[in-house]
């Protein structure tokens, strides 16, 4: 392995994946690789910019059916064109949408690869993490799914054992039921409750099909579940998890839409709690597969306040040291940002000014609606594991 190298995948033309007037903005991809470019992230000892090329045909129906594929080529060129979940609010037609989509699942199957190959220990695609995409419907904004289909391609590369860890404030339905009984993938997902908020699914009760029972992982959180209480359940579930079913590599969707600023949910984490997650993420990775880690970005609607912050941290956090929250946003960034968006407020550090709680999760706390959750899901996929729902050292 290459130790100290991580790949960043980049390309301008990763933009292009843009529905118009939606909250699905490619701004906060383009303001996120300003924003790590500007404080010196993409220039660190050991960072590899990687130009990704659209996935193939090949690729893509590992997951995706050849006639929904020839549905997303088609629909731009019919204003009238109904079907397969695309032209609808959610997921409106734009030109090029094949292409644009074809290259995300290029740029996080470039990302998989490099990790996997040994040319470097982690890989970074921010465009990616499209994660409701289905297998012949386009969902929650996502029309491809590339986690699922890089995923599909470690697989077929050879990978025994892959885990899969989304901490997007919605659940990873896409990736769920791609690999929901199949036991070589572990999926994870730590997600407001669907009870509360779309997709509507992501009880602890869905725990794989009949081949792969315990390989799926959810922990749905109360609205208003802050720092504190969304990593005292990450920790309570997600390293104990992980760490028995031994992956060969760690794969993270790192949505940014559970922050507190974010229109479309109602979680309440800070950029120091998220930045916290990553940090956990990237331990945990080297902990159990020598490092192998591979990040997308995913939602994330806060487009100048929460996501560039969110992800440049990210990229600090897997390219090396993260960086101290207490740091300026440089003021070429802040003038990029406002001319971008000029009716946004645009942050001045990196930090929300609220370093996040080290809270532990103890059993007997149930009166509480986090450890309720935390308790499920322990108790629904915990023995399939080997390990005790009821002992905090699991």
């Amino acid at each position: 392995m290459a130790d100290g190298t991580t790949a960043v995948v980049w390309d301008e033309a990763l933009l292009a994946y843009d529905m118009g007037e939606h909250p699905l903005n490619p701004v906060r991809v383009e303001l996120t690789m300003a924003l790590a470019r500007e404080l010196g992230v993409l220039d660190r000892p050991g960072v590899r910019m990687v130009t990704p090329t659209p996935a193939d045909d090949a690729a893509l129906t590992r997951i995706h059916r050849a006639d929904y594929l020839e549905a997303v080529r088609f629909a731009p060129h019919d204003p009238f064109f109904r079907g397969w979940g695309l032209n609808t609010p959610d997921n409106p037609v734009f030109e090029g949408m094949h292409e644009a989509s074809a290259r995300i699942c290029g740029a996080t199957i470039a990302a998989v690869e490099a990790v996997w190959s040994g040319e470097a220990a982690r890989a970074v695609n921010v465009s990616g993490g499209l994660h409701h995409a289905m297998a012949a419907r386009a969902s929650g904004f996502c029309v491809y799914n590339d986690p699922a289909v890089a995923i599909a391609r470690l697989l077929d590369l050879g990978a025994e054992r892959v885990a899969y860890v989304d901490i997007d404030v919605h659940h990873g339905d896409g990736v769920q039921a791609a690999f929901y009984d199949d036991p070589r993938v572990l999926t994870v997902s730590l997600h407001e409750s669907p009870l509360a908020l779309f997709p509507g699914t992501g009880f602890p009760s869905e725990t794989g099909g009949p081949s792969a029972d315990g390989t799926a992982v959810n922990i749905a959180l109360p609205p208003g579940t802050s720092d504190g209480g969304w990593l005292r359940a990450f920790h309570a579930v997600v390293p104990s998890v992980v760490r028995a079913f031994r992956p060969q590599l760690l794969f993270t969707q790192c949505g940014a839409d559970a922050h507190r600023l974010d229109p479309l949910a109602d979680l309440r984490l800070s950029v120091d709690g998220q930045r916290a997650a990553y940090v956990a993420l990237r331990a945990l990775a080297e902990e159990v597969c020598d490092g192998r880690w591979v990040a997308t970005g995913g939602g994330g609607y806060a487009l100048v306040e929460v996501v560039p912050r969110a992800w440049t941290h990210l990229l600090a956090v897997a390219t090396g040291e993260p960086l101290d929250p207490a740091t300026p946003t440089p003021p070429a960034w802040r003038r990029l940002a406002a001319e971008r968006c000029p009716r946004r407020i645009v942050p001045e550090t990196l930090t929300d000014g609220v370093p996040p709680p080290a809270e532990k999760w103890e059993p007997g706390t149930a009166h509480d609606p986090v450890d309720k959750a935390i308790m499920a899901t322990r108790m629904a996929v915990f023995p399939q594991h080997g390990l005790d729902p009821h002992d905090p050292r699991d």
